[in-house]
């Protein structure tokens, strides 16, 4: 049971931090087998050959050591030595030179692969009896050996090439570049299939936002043209549904106010008394109704997206709650900026406002910059507030709280709607929540 517990604790460590994107996902999919596998040859290149020939060759530079320090043993005379010496130089490529009096050094620098000091000692210690020390470090191209004899110390210089396989380096450098250049060479193709991906997901953002990219065109690889020829084939379908539902709400509209203005008329030129005025009220209320059912049955209608002034555009939305009594005090940077629709902004906007008016006395409107990134508007009042638990029925279409907010005799229900439907149609959103002032506060968020 522990050890089940503990392999799930280590797959979910390792499942955080694996890449979570796909160009990482896929470079990890193609760079670890090929780091797996350049690690195995390496291993087994050093294990089968390499290693194996530094071994023998060290033992046979430790053979040639050994009879040297025998023979310097048997007959320690300046003559047998300096016969010795001129030996080994031509037929061994060794230089002994004779310190006397000198003791070995206490200190030995260690080689940057390990394995080297290893071999030679490993080597040394079989074939010597007497104490030695030696470096790998000091010279390029040369072992320095030094042996403790009675006389002081026999310091032995041997080629590198005799203590160990001088070619490993090149095979390391070799193996380190060819991983780089295949790196590179997965790289260069995983991005250019990545990017493929990633413009047909910013198309498809564009789009849910209202904006058109026009040069947008299937590429890549054949599941991801498939995919972007789907999309657009998905978008005509919307588009085309988008322009036959606009012209049949104008229609609609058209044949709805028509009788409308003829009862209008026809009051007009009629008596006023309480009954007339009372069919004035329905008839206003009537075309108060019939523009929030459109303007919710709209939605963006196709408006293109421009660059506003975020202060200017909440300024022409407040005017509106000033005079319908309420105090709003608007704070907002006169530079801030965004791209939206102007008319589906405003609209919701005014919506949010004018229902804060309606319900509070006090408003205030603020608009600044997200430390996400985009933009948030901000809209405080002092009214009586919608429990927090019906914050989402609140948004439902022609919901209408009883005992809070949407209870007005002229709405219908489609404010707080329609101003979700628009900001989420700008890729943002709407979220309601208790406010400072003590009623709602309602908050726009919209993307940069």
């Amino acid at each position: 049971m522990r050890s089940r517990l503990t392999a799930r604790i280590l797959a979910r460590w390792i499942k955080r931090r694996l890449p979570t994107s796909l160009f990482g996902r896929s470079l990890l999919i193609i760079i670890l087998p090929v780091a797996l596998m350049q690690v195995a040859v390496t291993f087994v290149f050093f294990d089968a050959h390499w290693n194996t020939v530094t071994s023998r060759l060290s033992e046979g530079l430790a053979g040639d050591i050994a009879w040297a320090v025998e023979s310097y043993q048997d007959d320690p005379s300046p003559a047998a030595f300096a016969r010795l010496s001129t030996r080994a130089e031509e037929s061994l490529s060794l230089s002994i030179a004779l310190q006397p009096g000198r003791t070995l050094p206490e200190r030995r620098r260690h080689a940057l692969f390990a394995v080297l000091d290893r071999s030679i000692e490993r080597a040394l210690s079989e074939r010597l009896d007497a104490p030695f020390w030696f470096d790998t470090t000091r010279y390029p191209a040369y072992v320095d050996i030094r042996v403790q004899v009675d006389e002081g110390v026999l310091r032995i210089l041997a080629p590198r090439d005799r203590a160990y396989a001088t070619q490993g380096h090149i095979f390391l450098l070799w193996m380190i570049v060819a991983t780089i250049l295949l790196t590179a060479i997965a790289i260069l193709f995983i991005r250019n299939q990545v990017r493929a991906i990633e413009r047909l997901a910013d198309a498809a953002d564009a789009f849910g936002r209202g904006a058109d990219e026009v040069a947008f065109k299937p590429h890549g690889a054949r599941e991801v043209r498939k995919a972007a020829h789907a999309f657009l084939a998905m978008k005509s379908r919307i588009q085309r549904h988008i322009d036959q539902r606009t012209a049949l709400l104008a229609s609609v509209s058209h044949d709805l106010r028509t009788p409308l203005t003829r009862l209008k008329l026809e009051l007009a030129l009629a008596e006023p008394n309480s009954r007339t005025a009372e069919m004035k009220r329905d008839l206003a209320e009537m075309e108060h109704m019939i523009d929030e059912y459109l303007a919710f049955a709209r939605g963006e209608g196709g408006e293109a997206v421009e660059t506003v002034q975020l202060r200017t555009l909440i300024d022409e939305v407040s005017e509106g709650a000033v005079r319908a009594g309420a105090q709003v005090r608007v704070a907002a940077d006169p530079g801030l900026t965004a791209e939206v629709r102007p008319s589906a902004l405003k609209r919701a906007l005014s919506n949010l406002v004018m229902n804060a008016a309606v319900h509070g006395e006090h408003v205030e409107v603020a608009a600044r910059h997200r430390p996400a990134g985009g933009v948030e508007i901000v809209v405080d009042d002092d009214g009586p507030g919608i429990p927090p638990d019906r914050y989402e029925e609140a948004f439902k279409a022609f919901s209408r709280l009883d005992e809070a907010r949407n209870q007005n005799e002229k709405g219908v229900g489609l404010g707080l709607a329609i101003a979700r439907d628009v900001a989420r149609g700008h890729g943002g959103d709407v979220e309601l929540g208790p406010s400072p002032l003590g009623g709602l506060r309602a908050v726009v968020r919209l993307p940069g």
